[in-house]
């Protein structure tokens, strides 16, 4: 299916780094996300917020191309990701270049999803070797780095099941970050975590969005994790954003009846 609509790339000086354009995706008569249009920055940090089944998820999963998407386009840093240019057109991207694109973009899932036959060192080698094509030795570098910079120095040599949650999903960041992505999705990455583990997945967050370029887009159910890291918050409804700000103004000032519902029924339930 050819789009014609939509522009072959982005171009100026305030391009985002991701924008979805009229973004629809439906299973069956259920709309899940709902002609969505966002933007996030280079470098900006956004956590999205909203009750169970208003599309949270599927965003970070459009951006994975784990689906398809059945209306609109993505674009990632300027160039369409779910679509390619051909004959001057933008026609329904290849696996090829859905593969290129997704380089570009890691992913923190909610269970650990790390090889259990391989330590950590060797769960953050795998894709640079295999499809950076980046030697063992460099490999093995950049993941002594990575496995350092989130304090797992004393762990390489671990399998996860020798792991504590909080570490695994602490290794499964440092994986991610193997691949030099320009964008970071964490989808409920701390929701599968003992309440005391918690703070070290989210020390590792708070350290990347403090020391590294990176644009970030965070689902999260913990409010108080969402006001501390993000420079947005976008509260989803019935597959739309329903209110979008500044995580202050978004928590402490809400305009939107249904922003203000469902932030009061999740202080009632803390």
């Amino acid at each position: 299916m050819e789009e014609q609509h939509f522009p072959l790339s982005l171009e100026g000086d305030d391009v985002p780094m991701v924008r979805f354009m009229g973004v629809t995706k439906r299973y069956g008569d259920l709309t899940v996300l709902d002609a969505l249009d966002l933007d996030v920055a280079d470098n900006e940090t956004i956590a999205i917020i909203g009750p169970s089944g208003s599309g949270k998820t599927t965003v970070l999963r459009m951006l994975m191309v784990l689906e398809t998407i059945d209306e609109g386009i993505i674009y990632v840093d300027g160039k369409p990701l779910t679509h390619m240019e051909k004959n001057g057109r933008l026609v329904r991207a290849s696996s090829s270049y859905i593969r290129r694109m997704r380089s570009n973009i890691g992913m923190v899932f909610q269970q650990f999803n790390l090889f259990p036959h391989m330590t950590a060192l060797e769960n953050c080698m795998e894709a640079p070797v295999q499809v950076l094509g980046m030697s063992r030795d460099e490999a093995r570098q950049r993941a002594g780095d990575l496995l350092e910079m989130v304090g797992l120095e004393d762990k390489m040599d671990q399998y996860p099941a020798r792991l504590s949650g909080g570490q695994q999903q602490r290794v499964a960041i440092a994986r991610a970050l193997a691949m030099r992505p320009k964008i970071m999705l964490f989808d409920e990455v701390t929701s599968a975590l003992d309440p005391e583990l918690v703070g070290e997945v989210t020390n590792v967050i708070r350290k990347l969005t403090d020391e590294h370029s990176l644009t970030m887009i965070m689902v999260t159910h913990q409010m108080g994790f969402a006001r501390e890291i993000s420079d947005r918050i976008c509260f989803f409804y019935e597959g739309k954003i329903a209110e979008q700000g500044p995580p202050d103004q978004l928590f402490d000032n809400p305009h939107n009846e249904r922003t203000a519902a469902f932030l009061s029924a999740v202080n009632e339930a803390d």
